[in-house]
């Protein structure tokens, strides 16, 4: 059985970040410039310690990771910057190094790709580059943040709106699910990693409660982080949903969205797994990242989720299977 660890973010070299710095500090006025990354450079970072410990190809030796989906890292993607135009070169070039990476390791890794998105322009103008993504480098799927204000000013329409269109009629063009992940998160009263979670929650309500899946009946959405909140506080929606529609709303769960195994208790997946069925869920870990750090009281790894599946008594093997590849594979056309 191979492990294909949907949800994981790139490793890059520093070089792509001092690259950021520069575009920040003159705000566009020289121009893109260019970056000078060579492929040892890239070898190098996957290869280094990192988040305070062994290297990120070590890490996935050491779980039995067989595959990674990489996509840019959220929190550095700037969706709210302005103008516009560093946010566009920046992802490009982001985007390029994946490839870069997945080309020097093609059994190890595939791309997925971030989109420029920013605060208060149409998601319309990503489309160039989520074409160019897959059409050209390769990628077999993208990032969707709901929130490319990141925290700042009037919220953006929900994903159940039409202003979101565009993107779900090339989703379907291409055949490419989307995962919704959020970037960063600039207000003070919301941590990055709350705002991870409010966003997946309303983005499954809007959904929901909109006519999006049936003005695109081939659309492939995948939750993050085990769905937000919206598995774990099931039971209200469970209430509200059933005043209103005679489906109960986890088989409409089912029906609509894919979720991905980035949670780092046994506990919260097994609750997963039986609201919404292994067969919809996708092996996710985001390792290395913020759940590479110890267990104080058992020493173990939180982002080895892998182990705490394994744990979990009443998965069959078929179960497992469809957890740790046939889910992904299916979702994402892997060969």
């Amino acid at each position: 059985m191979k492990v294909i660890d949907s949800h994981a973010h790139v490793t890059a070299p520093q070089e792509l970040y001092a690259y950021k710095a520069s575009l920040l500090s003159h705000r566009g006025a020289h121009g893109p410039g260019r970056l000078k990354i060579s492929d040892e450079m890239i070898i190098a970072a996957l290869n280094t310690p990192t988040f305070n410990t062994v290297s990120h190809l070590e890490q996935l030796k050491e779980v039995g990771t067989d595959m990674q989906l990489v996509s840019p890292r959220p929190y550095t993607m700037m969706h709210s910057e302005k103008p516009e135009k560093l946010v566009r070169w920046y992802i490009k070039e982001v985007n390029n190094v994946i490839h870069r990476q997945c080309k020097l390791f093609p059994d190890m890794f595939r791309g997925i790709a971030g989109l420029p998105q920013n605060m208060g322009v149409s998601p319309e103008n990503s489309i160039p580059e989520l074409e160019r993504c897959v059409k050209e480098l390769g990628f077999i799927g993208c990032l969707l943040n709901p929130d490319p204000n990141e925290g700042l000013g009037p919220a953006p329409p929900g994903l159940g709106d039409e202003y979101w269109y565009p993107i779900y009629e090339k989703l379907v063009e291409l055949d490419v699910p989307a995962l919704v992940h959020s970037a960063s998160c600039r207000s003070p009263r919301e941590p990055y990693s709350l705002h991870f979670i409010n966003e997946e929650s309303i983005a499954i309500v809007s959904l929901i409660s909109s006519t999006v899946f049936k003005d695109f009946p081939g659309l492939k959405i995948i939750i993050s982080h085990g769905g937000g909140a919206i598995p774990y506080q099931i039971g209200r929606y469970r209430a509200m949903w059933s005043r209103r529609h005679d489906e109960a709303f986890e088989d409409t769960l089912r029906k609509h969205f894919y979720f991905d195994t980035c949670l780092y208790t046994q506990e919260s997946l097994d609750l997963l797994f039986r609201w919404v069925g292994p067969d919809r869920c996708m092996f996710g870990t985001e390792k290395p990242g913020i759940g590479t750090a110890k267990d104080p009281k058992t020493g173990e790894w939180i982002d080895d989720v892998k182990k705490k599946i394994d744990a979990i008594e009443w998965l069959t093997d078929a179960d497992r299977q469809q957890v740790y590849e046939g889910t992904a594979t299916k979702v994402y056309k892997l060969k």
